[in-house]
């Protein structure tokens, strides 16, 4: 069955590594302010390098060679996931990476942390040329291994409108990464399931 997954926040902990890259790079008094900046990851990072690059008078293209750098060099490996990726393999699922973001950082970050290795592929917005949650997208990546969003499958993800409402609207069911939050009273539609991490969300579904 195919399973299509979210990348940053969900098979990986992308705000962790932002923290991180700002506590090493400008000290703990101002990791509030970068993390309030970042807008957990969905401000451009060349905007995100510019207010940055301008608040400690740095080049902005330098700060965004940095930044992306720096965020990667913080990502690890994490062998809970890697099991749970590898149980929903053996169970029949079929993992494919469905992430916005450019080819480049994407897919340093899936080398970076040995997921390259334990999934059938990945689809990459920048280049797919489509966003998330675009129905497109999902399309591209369900038959870049052969299967079609028809036959059905899962959309597992931590953004209730990019992954769950993306994934509900190409007929998909869906797994939300919720970290703890509550879902948003405002949205009318639902997950499937919820877990708080991607490894609960990944047994959730499994027995669903």
């Amino acid at each position: 069955m195919l399973l299509l997954l979210d990348l940053d926040n969900t098979l990986i902990d992308r705000a962790g590594a932002y923290a991180a890259w700002a506590l090493g790079r400008f000290g703990a008094s101002e990791v509030p302010w970068l993390v309030e900046q970042d807008r957990d990851g969905y401000r451009t990072r060349d905007e995100l390098a510019g207010v940055i690059a301008e608040r400690y008078s740095l080049d902005a293209a330098e700060m965004l060679v940095e930044l992306r750098a720096g965020m990667v060099e913080q990502l690890a490996p994490d062998p809970r996931v890697d099991a749970a990726l590898r149980e929903v393999t053996a169970a029949g699922f079929v993992p494919v990476v469905v992430t916005n973001g450019t080819v480049a950082q994407q897919e340093a970050k899936l080398r970076r942390t040995g997921l390259d290795q334990l999934v059938a592929g990945w689809t990459i917005s920048e280049g797919a040329g489509v966003r998330k949650p675009d129905r497109r997208i999902f399309e591209i990546a369900a038959a870049s291994v052969g299967a079609d969003l028809a036959e059905g499958g899962w959309m597992v993800g931590d953004h209730p409108a990019y992954d769950i409402g993306g994934g509900l609207a190409a007929g998909l069911r869906t797994a939300w990464v919720s970290a703890g939050r509550a879902w948003p009273a405002d949205v009318a539609y639902r997950p499937t399931v919820t877990g708080v991490d991607c490894v609960s969300a990944l047994r959730a579904l499994a027995v669903a």
